[in-house]
């Protein structure tokens, strides 16, 4: 059985790697498929468990083939498995949200350092963090866990993104707020001590990865002719939502950061751009006047 188990899963990184995707991704799906964790492949004695629960390999062959055929035809592995991971985080995700990328775990790590310092320097007891457009969930809940303080709200406008939003609230803490609304209105005559956001900012007719382009949604991803529209539109929103000193973490194209500057010039202050790990600009913080 060990033996077979091993050839099975050697086959599908093959299969995989042949279509120009990581071998890796064969031992997410065959976990998936089994209901385990990637590790767990690497206990025979915990595999075999999984196996006689089935009780059919069959079944375990028929549905590994069938993802890694969807796989191979470029739907998003995190679509598959369900899951895509971010910070401490196992993050429900599926088709009509975007998947979080581990760029945006920079942004959150801004955003704790800063709320530390503020809970250093001005004894807060509580921090009000607003987080637009929050798709998934990511973000805020990485937040809202990270830095028990907070109090978040997350703010969403699709439906589909809703769906699976809700789904992560309820399933990492229910604490966090949703609030289904267009950012450009969403929370009128609510002031916070946060905004984080990562907009739709890609130019409309940029190239994307296949997985990306077919099946990510697209209002997630752009942001009009040149990216900056939407851009724009959630700097006005954080501008009107903050407290004077209020801190805004905004993600953008890494060849934004100059125009963002210029446009958080108007009403904001301590303007800094970020890089990420690959040294690209990836986001910029910015204090409220």
């Amino acid at each position: 059985m060990e033996l077979t188990f091993k050839e099975f899963l050697r086959g599908g990184k093959e299969q995989l790697a042949a279509a120009g995707f990581a071998e890796v991704e064969a031992e997410h799906l065959l976990a998936h498929t089994l209901g385990l964790t990637r590790m767990d492949l690497h206990n025979p004695l915990t595999v075999e468990n999984a196996l006689a629960a089935i009780g059919d390999m069959s079944v375990v062959e028929e549905t590994f083939w069938k993802l890694l055929d969807r796989r191979c035809a470029h739907e998003p592995l995190q679509y598959l498995t369900g899951v895509a991971y971010f910070r401490h985080l196992e993050i429900k995700v599926g088709p009509g949200v975007l998947v979080p990328r581990p760029e945006s775990e920079l942004l959150v790590e801004s955003v704790l350092t800063h709320i530390d310092r503020m809970n250093k320097e001005k004894m807060m007891s509580a921090v009000s963090v607003v987080d637009l457009g929050a798709g998934s969930g990511a973000l805020a809940l990485a937040v809202a866990t990270e830095a028990p303080n907070t109090h978040v709200i997350a703010v969403e406008q699709s439906a589909q993104a809703i769906y699976w939003l809700k789904e992560n609230v309820s399933f990492i803490d229910e604490k966090v707020r949703i609030v289904e609304s267009d950012v450009a209105i969403a929370l009128e005559g609510v002031k916070c001590d946060v905004v984080i956001a990562n907009p739709p900012y890609i130019p409309d007719g940029q190239e994307l990865p296949v997985d990306v382009r077919e099946h990510e949604p697209a209002i997630a991803l752009f942001g009009g002719a040149d990216g900056m529209k939407v851009p724009r539109l959630f700097i006005a929103a954080a501008a009107r939502l903050l407290k004077p000193g209020g801190f805004l973490a905004l993600e953008h194209h890494e060849n934004q950061g100059i125009e963002i500057a210029a446009v958080l010039g108007v009403e904001f202050e301590d303007i800094a751009l970020h890089h990420d790990l690959t040294g690209r600009p990836r986001f910029t913080t910015a204090v409220r006047r």
